[in-house]
């Protein structure tokens, strides 16, 4: 029985749709970015404590069979907190997406969709190969840009009340 349990928590599949989706492990500059990004944001919330944040890989169940993917990092309200269970069952606040070369299109249009069909508040891609991180926010059904820096500028959250982080911050090594 225990050895089910341990291949059950380590299960890095995704299902997006209805597929099942096996990803490789990052590289090291997406752990340096996803670091950076987990580092700035709970500081912010041993200020404000308006909720958590958690790092990949957790699962966020959307839906049971169908919708089961691991963001890098998501953020939860503290009003929310009814969804955290074993895993993360019903819709977060924040996703963020590092991408990678080989994630892109998963990143940024499959997930993307997935996301906004759930209506997750906020959506973070974060794009390492040009130092760029688009905040979108959910409008209605639909994402709309809230907040883009590239290279230099300030990232700025809807959800998380106050959060503004200097972009050279996350890409810094």
């Amino acid at each position: 029985m225990e050895a089910q349990t341990l291949e059950r928590d380590f299960d890095l599949t995704e299902i997006i749709n209805g597929v099942e989706i096996v990803s490789p492990s990052p590289f090291e500059k997406h752990q340096n970015i996803s670091r950076n990004i987990l580092g700035l944001i709970l500081y912010h919330l041993r200020k404000n404590k308006t909720g958590k944040v958690y790092y990949s890989p957790l699962d966020v169940i959307l839906k049971e069979g169908e919708q089961k993917l691991k963001p890098d990092l998501l953020f939860i309200k503290n009003e929310n907190m009814t969804i955290i269970k074993d895993w993360i069952r019903g819709v977060p606040d924040m996703v963020c997406e590092i991408v990678s070369k080989g994630s892109y299109w998963k990143d940024t249009a499959t997930k993307r969709d997935v996301y906004e069909r759930y209506k997750v508040p906020e959506y973070w891609i974060v794009l390492p190969e040009f130092e760029t991180v688009e905040v979108l926010t959910i409008e209605g059904d639909r994402y709309k840009l809230f907040s883009l820096a590239e290279g230099e500028g300030l990232i700025k959250s809807k959800i998380i009340e106050g959060l503004e982080v200097d972009i050279k911050d996350v890409f810094e090594q």
